[in-house]
């Protein structure tokens, strides 16, 4: 397999652009493709079942770009169909469940660990599985803050409605016991600031715990990109591509350029 082949990530939304913006700068030379699928986020208030159905739908458009790894950018996606993408497609699946998970048990002292994301990640315990895989000795405690999303995509990412409603959710994390705490979505590390204020734990971003992951499956099947430079960027979104690109690029921090809207119709599984 080429080492110049681009990797592949994909997202409900824009929160998936924290994970790509931490692989840009871990792995500068690699060429990525995002897909956004808009025009069904969010992805955390849907069954486990149309969940998995979407992801199916994401993953089997990204293979068609020829892609040499793919990356579920979404936590709500690697809780319920990680398994599912690994046995349906012939390249390398990484999740951003399993690289926190390992690293909030190599953060913790106390053995109690939070995560906090959307119901639907929440509810499927997936953070807590792969957590005692590591370490059944280790207490994890999960709560939802499904406010925190569209709040984040609204661009409300300081002033009194984001740090209150912060505030409101993480008074039971606070009362927990715990000694570190997941940011089980990736939206979240963009009120990393707020949540920080309020938890005095360790925060962990799977956001840079995923990358480093990407660069350890790349590095193990001698595909990671060794040439230098900057590679190629390219966007993709099944709705309002003008309102991705201008929420994108504050989760990026840089413009948004190459963008396409496209149908995941011909991809149904």
């Amino acid at each position: 397999m080429s080492t110049e082949l681009p990797i592949g990530i994909f997202d409900s939304g824009v929160g998936g652009l924290t994970v790509m913006k931490e692989v840009i700068k871990q792995l500068p030379a690699e060429n990525v493709i995002y897909l956004g699928d808009t025009a069904r986020v969010p992805y955390g208030v849907r069954s486990s079942e149309t969940v998995l159905r979407y992801s199916l739908e994401n993953g089997q458009f990204l293979m068609s770009k020829g892609i040499k790894l793919l990356v579920v950018a979404c936590n709500t996606s690697s809780a319920v169909s990680l398994q599912a993408l690994r046995d349906n497609f012939p390249v390398p699946v990484v999740g951003v469940v399993e690289p926190g998970a390992r690293a909030a048990v190599q953060v913790t002292k106390s053995k109690k660990i939070a995560v906090i994301g959307t119901e639907t990640t929440i509810q499927s315990g997936s953070y807590e599985t792969a957590i005692k895989a590591i370490d059944k000795s280790v207490e994890v405690a999960g709560f939802a803050c499904p406010l925190f999303v569209p709040l984040i995509e609204e661009g409300w990412l300081d002033g009194d409605v984001v740090t209150l409603t912060a505030k409101k959710y993480l008074e039971s994390v606070k009362n927990n016991g715990m000694d570190a705490l997941v940011l089980g979505c990736t939206h979240y590390p963009m009120i990393k600031h707020i949540i920080g204020g309020i938890v005095s734990a360790p925060l962990i971003d799977s956001a840079v715990e995923t990358a480093k992951e990407i660069r350890r499956v790349l590095e193990q099947s001698e595909t990671l990109c060794g040439r230098r430079g900057q590679g190629s960027r390219e966007f993709y979104v099944t709705d309002a591509p003008h309102k991705f690109a201008g929420v994108g690029e504050r989760f990026l921090e840089q413009a948004i350029t190459n963008i396409s809207r496209v149908s995941l119709e011909q991809f149904i599984p």
